[in-house]
């Protein structure tokens, strides 16, 4: 049986690039596929594999000091949902522009993050604090467009890179003494952009302990969250439930939908909402019109050559 673990720890590492052949060779050696990131403030991986395998990797992960507290999330799936297993040792663990700048970590996590609550211990906020509670979509845009927690604020990011200017944009400054709850997929890019939102005058920030993964493990789609949740592998897309709300629409006819598919110009990086009758259609594959022009524009020069 096989499975895909989802995982990150801040930590202070004094030597990445060892800790990066450690992780590669021991991936390796249990046949393992994903992504693993390694930086001076710890470990961010997604990996596949059979369980024992799992198993065995979580074990031997857990022997480094500072990784001993690293908390496994596992999702259906397996090895076979990513092409190969990347390690790569990087400036940062999540790819904000300059954000290892914005924070420090010692080996209890992010120094000056928000506030980390449980499933549960939302709901009791929510409940407590009704309107004056604000849910922050931690991810970027089009994530947001197939699956978010109910009535949250979602920022106009395109790419990580762009929070940054998000934040010291005037547009959030009628929110800044409210209680700010901020998610996103497994709980990493939280612990950063809650940091950067404390920084910049949000008062009161949370941060859901496990992200959207723990609270879906927790509640399904009976809570606060609706639609599918989108991941970034040969899955695509997440669902927590057999009632998941589809609340993404067609970029073209506007049907509900949760289906992504890449740009059919290979060089696009975006991706296409769309629905499956419209995806039958090659002409609509395409991030922009702009888009398959340049495509319709290669297959020219290729037919002359």
């Amino acid at each position: 049986m096989q499975k895909i673990l989802l995982y990150y720890k801040f930590t202070p590492l004094t030597d990445p690039e060892a800790v990066k052949l450690w992780q590669k060779t021991l991936t390796d050696s249990l046949n393992l596929r994903g992504r693993i990131l390694v930086s001076k403030h710890g470990l961010n991986g997604t990996v596949g594999g059979e369980m024992d395998d799992l198993k065995k990797y979580i074990k031997e992960t857990k022997k480094l000091e500072g990784f001993k507290g690293i908390v496994f999330k596992w999702s259906d799936g397996g090895r076979e949902d990513f092409p190969r297993m990347s390690v790569k040792h990087r400036r940062e663990l999540v790819g904000f522009q300059n954000s290892e700048d914005e924070f420090d970590v010692n080996m209890d996590g992010v120094i000056g993050g928000g506030t980390h609550l449980k499933p549960k211990a939302v709901h009791e906020l929510v409940e407590k604090y009704g309107d004056d509670v604000v849910f922050f979509d931690g991810r970027n845009e089009h994530e947001a467009r197939i699956g978010k927690f109910k009535d949250a604020i979602v920022p106009n990011t395109n790419t990580s890179r762009d929070f940054i200017a998000e934040l010291e944009s005037d547009k959030y400054d009628d929110i800044k003494d409210k209680k700010i709850v901020t998610y996103c997929t497994g709980g990493i890019r939280c612990e950063v952009i809650s940091a950067m939102m404390k920084k910049r005058g949000f008062k009161d920030v949370y941060q859901i302990d496990g992200g959207i993964v723990k609270y879906g493990e927790a509640y399904g789609d009976d809570g606060l969250w609706e639609g599918s949740l989108r991941v970034f592998d040969n899955r695509m897309t997440v669902d927590f439930s057999d009632h998941a709300k589809t609340i993404g629409e067609c970029t073209h006819c506007k049907g509900k939908t949760s289906n992504f598919e890449n740009c059919a110009l290979a060089e696009c990086n975006d991706l296409v909402l769309i629905c499956e009758n419209c995806k039958e259609n090659p002409d609509l594959l395409f991030h922009t019109a702009e888009c398959k022009v340049r495509h319709e524009a290669k297959l020219g020069v290729v037919a002359s050559a």
